[in-house]
């Protein structure tokens, strides 16, 4: 159990990134702490500033703690089976209580509903709430109102309703109770515009009986059957709770700023939907029979993308808005001091070829799994890609990685860019729009050879990060795995090899031989967890299925409690590190188990649910 003064004294916060645990409710997210503290919620929207930044910066920078007044024995916790509701069981000198927490899917406005449930004995509880909004920078107005108080500071107002006395103390909410077995303590709160009307009260119990029964009426429908579903399906729960409900979009995390290496650099905003995602995502949807969460994924994605191809966006907002300026945040401090603390992402200015073989491979995805036809012209999108790469593959751009250094010739941009030509051409011939196939075919022919000549090093036996140079990149190890080249070749297993033998460190892989000069950073982070998600695929492919299943399952034993992953792992900390949970880790592991496991069965058709509507 971590000590809890940190937290309960008002000072900086030392708590694990594996020590969270996400509920959410399609539109946003909160991370809860094994304290039983929410450090992290932005309201209303996973990209809208937060209400509880405790997290980046000191619990006076927002948070709401609901935990026993004397220390903890243990603490255990677990989701409800097939769902996003939270657990934590505290065990006291004198009893036992649960904390229930969970977020409401469906409603129009964010409501956060926490229970604390009697379970033996007698345990006095402490509640502290610090509301800040802005990312901890505003201290709101607060009046008690009925049962409970209002807070508000110019665009938002937050309503608490509690079953106990609350009182304000030092810019603080405060309440202290006790519970006996089979009682329960109950608190409701919610965001809503400050000019706009509270809304109802909900009934709490029945609130959280709705919202298990839609989560798990949504589970059912996951179709993988192997070894390892439970994983599986806590990874695609995940992906769901990462889901903006109003667009289809699916972000990339729900935080900013957390370091792929503490006190480092290295902290970005992943409150936004990648590209980059659009495939792995669309496959780990459809494989595990989610055809309505992939349609509307790629809805999403041909929406955000509309319009010119030299206009195209790497990252794009949760409505797909192409504008995502970033600012840096002083007043909080980051995560374990790791500044500075960003909101937006610059990285929507880059050149990134690779992109335009994400869009064309997740189209030909979507076509070859049978989903409609999409609303906009896959002949004008896919001609307009088509022209555009004619005149500009051989452009450098700045990486998969989002290099920060100059634009180099990437070779796994190089191979994306053949991707996209060569999906547009597979789905011509199927009929699904008209080409001229001649033209299109010498482009890919092109485009293949350049990168074997150019991108390969004899002396190495492995193909290279960017043409010329003798470094490694572990996005390499997609060649086989969106058909560049079979996985038996010579030079993908020659990758292979040179990738397990210096980017492979405690058994995981690193992203790339890290050089200020390519990206533009100083040295340092994690080994990046997808990767390794990769090398696995790759054993499989070769046949070393054993191998494949070591790896898969090493990754699968530095989850936290409840089978949630962050973006890279330090193996000699024994930490997770970065944005947390992050949604292209989780698929990566739906991908795998199902690459390991075989072909899915047929998808089921999605439910009619109102989740957690009133």
């Amino acid at each position: 159990m971590t000590n809890l003064e940190p937290l309960l004294g008002g000072g900086f916060l030392s708590i694990p990134i594996e020590d969270y645990a996400m509920i959410g409710d399609c539109r946003t997210a909160a991370l809860v702490s094994k304290q039983g503290s929410i450090d992290w919620l932005c309201i209303p929207y996973f990209d809208s500033p937060a209400c509880f930044a405790a997290l980046l910066g000191t619990s006076e920078n927002g948070h709401w703690s609901i935990v026993p007044a004397d220390p903890p024995r243990a603490v255990r916790r677990s989701y409800r089976d097939g769902s996003l509701i939270l657990n934590t069981q505290f065990e006291t000198e004198t009893g036992s209580a649960t904390l229930v927490d969970c977020m409401l899917p469906g409603s129009e406005t964010p409501e956060l509903l926490r229970v604390v449930e009697g379970t033996r004995g007698r345990v006095r509880m402490k509640l502290e709430l610090v509301i800040r909004f802005d990312y901890g920078s505003v201290v709101p107005w607060v009046r008690s109102i009925g049962n409970g108080i209002s807070a508000i500071a110019g665009p938002d107002m937050i309503r608490l309703r509690s079953d106990v006395p609350l009182h304000g103390q030092d810019m603080k909410t405060e309440a202290e109770f006790t519970v006996t077995e089979g009682q329960k303590v109950s608190f409701d709160l919610a965001w809503y515009p400050s000019h706009g009307r509270e809304p109802e009260p909900v009934v709490v119990e029945t609130a959280i009986q709705n919202t298990e029964s839609w989560w798990r009426e949504w589970s059912e429908r996951c179709t993988y059957q192997g070894k390892w579903r439970d994983a599986v399906l806590r990874s695609l729960i995940t992906l769901k709770g990462l889901t903006f409900q109003p667009t289809g979009g699916i972000v990339a995390s729900p935080t900013t700023s957390l370091p792929e290496l503490l006190g480092g650099v290295r902290n970005w905003d992943y409150r936004f939907c990648w590209v980059r995602d659009a495939t792995l995502t669309l496959q780990a949807l459809l494989n595990a029979g989610y055809l309505e969460e992939a349609r509307e994924w790629r809805e999403w994605l041909l929406r955000a993308v509309a319009g010119s191809p030299s206009e195209l966006n790497i990252v794009y907002g949760l409505h797909g808005e192409r504008r995502l300026t970033e600012l840096e945040l002083p007043w909080l401090q980051g995560y374990e001091k790791s500044a500075p603390v960003r909101t937006g992402n610059a990285a929507y200015q880059q050149y990134q070829l690779d992109i335009f073989g994400e869009v064309a491979n997740t189209l030909f995805q979507a076509s070859e799994a049978g989903l409609e036809p999409p609303e906009h012209d896959r002949h004008e999108i896919a001609l307009a890609m088509l022209e555009f790469l004619e005149t500009r593959w051989e452009h450098p751009d700045e990486g998969i990685w989002e290099m920060r250094g100059p634009r180099r010739q990437f070779v796994h941009s190089k191979m994306m860019a053949w991707v996209a030509v060569d999906r547009l051409i597979r789905s011509s011939e199927k009929g699904r729009f008209t080409i001229d196939l001649s033209r299109w075919k010498k482009l890919r022919a092109a485009i293949h050879e350049q990168v074997c000549r150019q991108g390969f090093d004899a002396d190495m036996n492995s193909f290279v990060q960017y043409y010329g140079s003798k470094h490694l990149d572990a996005s390499l190890l997609m060649m086989p795995l969106v058909g560049f080249l079979p996985p038996t070749d010579s030079r993908a297993v020659g990758t292979v090899k040179a990738i397990e033998t210096h980017l492979m460190k405690d058994g995981f892989v690193g992203r790339y031989t890290q050089d200020p000069e390519v990206d533009g950073l100083p040295h340092g982070e994690g080994t990046f967890l997808p990767c390794s998600f990769w090398l696995a695929d790759n054993y499989e492919l070769h046949g070393r299925h054993a191998e494949a299943v070591r790896m898969f399952e090493r990754l699968l034993e530095i989850r936290n409690d409840v089978g949630l992953l962050s973006e890279e792992y330090d193996p000699i900390a024994k930490r997770q590190l970065g944005n947390f949970p992050q949604a292209f880790t989780h698929v990566g592991l739906v991908n795998t188990a199902f690459n390991l496991t075989g072909r899915p069965k047929k998808p089921n058709a999605a439910p009619k649910s109102d989740g957690g509507k009133r």
